[in-house]
């Protein structure tokens, strides 16, 4: 039987800026569309399992604000389960993104609001939730004191840990040693073990100083080039699912993370998992939009299926 997936981060209403490029300190340019929408890695990562068929609670901090209802409605439409500390004396998150038009890549600025508020001591609270999962999953957008206490928790309760360390930051080894799958791209894999990664070759070592540092297994996500899979018993690179032209990629590492959750509680090989994910984020960025392009369950079927 599947077993339920327990999510900890952030959410944050996306404002979405497209134009040729960004500005030059002082510079005004003119803009090619913009959009406000729901995002935030944990919140993305958790409509991402729900729509893949998971059964997900999200551990958050919001405010008190029209923010906060964005991301109560976008919960309910996915069907994620809320798991929330209302924080009226700060505000709902909200991030930056641009959107470079020719290409669809992005650099986003996050202002996690009351998100950065949330303690070891709000974790501890849904410590029955996080122990009892099958998957805990947790980035590095909310405190990372919050994280590793989810990790211990996760990990003392028998259930699969999951850290996507986003955006990347100091981790503490003993904060490794708890993850079952660490799932960073190039640029975080190179700020955990400072290998620059820009080949297949460069991410082998990578994952391989990762297995060094005690995590399970390593999963470094490659963008085009797919995702490379290493444990210690084997290496593997999966190839990238393409579902048709790229529109935008803002939500391709989150897609990924929630579709592999999904596919790992209920029961799938972990490789099997990461073609899972990777089929999920190749539909992903065919769509504008972090949350909103998120893709259904039969999607992600028809598209391993073909």
């Amino acid at each position: 039987m599947t077993g339920h997936i327990a999510i900890l981060g952030i959410f944050v209403a996306d404002t979405v800026y497209r134009a040729e490029r960004q500005p030059r300190m002082g510079e005004t340019l003119l803009g090619q569309g913009f959009a406000l929408g729901p995002g935030g890695k944990g919140s993305n990562q958790a409509v991402a399992a729900a729509m893949a068929g998971g059964r997900v609670h999200f551990i958050t901090r919001l405010g008190r604000d029209a923010f906060a209802a964005m991301a109560q409605e976008v919960w309910q439409r996915a069907g994620v389960i809320p798991q929330v500390v209302e924080d009226a004396d700060s505000y709902t998150g909200a991030a930056f993104i641009f959107i470079e038009a020719a290409t669809g890549n992005n650099a986003i600025i996050v202002s996690p609001g009351a998100a950065a508020r949330i303690t070891p001591a709000d974790v501890e609270a849904r410590a029955g939730l996080i122990g009892g999962a099958s998957v805990f999953v947790t980035q590095l957008e909310q405190p990372v004191a919050a994280a590793h206490r989810g990790l211990v928790i996760a990990r003392e309760g028998g259930a699969r840990t999951i850290l996507n360390p986003a955006p990347a930051a100091r981790i503490p080894p003993e904060m490794l040693a708890l993850c079952d799958f660490v799932t960073p791209n190039e640029s975080e894999a190179e700020g955990i073990t400072g290998i620059a990664v820009q080949s297949t070759a460069d991410a082998e070592r990578a994952a391989e100083a990762l297995l060094a540092m005690g995590v399970g297994a390593a999963i470094i996500t490659l963008g085009e080039r797919g995702a490379l899979y290493r444990d210690r018993n084997r290496s593997l690179l999966v190839p990238p699912f393409r579902a048709g032209p790229v529109v935008e990629t803002t939500g391709a590492g989150d897609a990924f993370n929630g579709g592999f959750a999904t596919a790992l509680a209920e029961g799938a090989d972990p490789v099997e998992a990461v073609r899972f994910g990777s089929a999920t984020a190749g539909l992903s960025v065919t769509r504008a939009g972090a949350a909103a392009a998120m893709p259904a369950r039969a999607e992600i079927e028809a598209l391993l299926g073909g």
